[in-house]
């Protein structure tokens, strides 16, 4: 469902990720680590279209993303959580949502989706009137994951959705995504907690530098020495 192959990027002269290649097969819950300046979020950005490579490629559901846009992923079936939630603060939780399924063009209806919604968070249903702006973060971290399934995607592409949470509120979220993985929904969750994202994950990526250190099953990163140095 998605693949990066060799992918490189620079912000001008510097160069951000080398040669990055990783996929995510249809049904997987795969996890990209790494610390802070690893270039994690410059392959999120990658991924969703706002940066383009200096080299290699980036295919989403088979389809080379160049020919896709940023603004076609919704479309796709791709639903986004950004690092940071993005939300937009004077709009409602409702219209943050009604934004999230209507860039998805969602056949089913805005009303259907929302009840969905409201019964994965039910804490949406007692905000829907309320600006973005004043929610707490963690209310925050929901609407932005709810935002990113209210289209019904069939891939959810997450950057550090913890940032910010509580352990107990990282807690409920990832049992969340727990969830929505095993009703079918793909993730690849780009994380820096990662302990939480190897508890849930099938497999996943090590981001050092800019380029892959380790990749393997998640028992098999919990046994790496890079990873074990690194984080436990």
């Amino acid at each position: 469902m998605l693949e990066l192959s060799a992918v490189s990027t620079r912000y001008g002269p510097v160069p951000m990720l080398r040669e990055v290649s990783l996929n995510v097969a249809k049904g997987e819950l795969v996890c990209l680590l790494g610390p802070n300046g690893a270039g994690k979020s410059t392959t999120f950005n990658t991924i969703c279209g706002l940066i383009a490579p200096t080299r290699g490629q980036v295919r989403i559901m088979g389809r080379d993303l160049a020919g896709i846009g940023t603004e076609g992923l919704g479309a796709l079936g791709v639903g986004v959580v950004p690092e940071g939630r993005r939300l937009f603060p004077s709009l409602t939780v409702e219209q943050n949502l009604r934004l999230g399924h209507d860039a998805a063009r969602c056949t089913r209806p805005f009303a259907e989706r929302l009840a969905a919604m409201a019964g994965i968070f039910p804490r949406i249903r007692e905000r829907l009137g309320q600006a973005a702006s004043t929610l707490s973060g963690g209310e925050q971290a929901m609407v932005a994951l709810a935002r990113a399934l209210i289209g019904d995607p069939d891939l959810v592409v997450m950057d550090e959705p913890s940032l910010g949470l509580s352990p107990k509120l990282i807690d409920e979220y990832f049992a969340i995504v727990a969830d929505i993985h095993a009703k079918g929904t793909t993730v690849l969750l780009i994380e820096q907690n990662a302990e939480a994202a190897l508890a849930l994950a099938d497999r996943g990526y090590l981001l050092l530098r800019g380029a892959i250190a380790a990749t393997g099953t998640s028992q098999e990163l919990l046994k790496d020495n890079t990873v074990r140095n690194l984080y436990l």
